[in-house]
């Protein structure tokens, strides 16, 4: 079974919850990912997604210069660089994400596992179809 550190990528980029959601928006963009953890004074204080930007800022009227803070989801998940793979997909199915920010016991961001990254390289089929299946269905209300 793979550990998470053998198959994250650990080229993970953070914004600061002051940056306005246009730079998060072209970071995104240029990155050509749909989420990024946000930081502030070396801790994980959040996450935005693409969704985040279109759903609590610009359906809500606000604009580019709105910042990451006002729009960013708060009690970001996360999973340990040794925890298995099969672990980080049941973390991925249950909140329905679809990239997972990785962190040694230091508590220090060490990489990002995207639902991808546990399609491709993980052997079993098993643990990314079940994180597709429990990311892919409707939140219970």
């Amino acid at each position: 079974m793979h550990k998470i550190k053998d198959v994250m990528s650990r080229d993970v980029q953070v914004i600061s919850p002051d940056a306005t959601i246009a730079e998060a928006a072209r970071r995104m963009r240029e990155g050509d990912f749909g989420m990024m953890p946000v930081g502030e004074n070396d801790r994980l204080v959040g996450a935005i997604s693409d969704r985040d930007i279109v759903v609590r800022g610009l359906a809500e009227g606000r604009d580019g210069t709105a910042k990451v803070r006002d729009v960013m989801s708060d009690g970001i998940r996360w999973a340990y660089d040794d925890e298995t793979v099969e672990r980080a997909a049941l973390i991925m199915a249950q909140y329905q994400i679809r990239r997972l920010p990785v962190i040694n016991h230091d508590k220090r961001l060490v990489g990002i596992l995207a639902l991808g990254d546990v399609a491709v390289k993980e052997r079993k089929v098993k643990p990314a179809a079940e994180a597709l299946c429990g990311i892919s269905e409707p939140v219970p209300a």
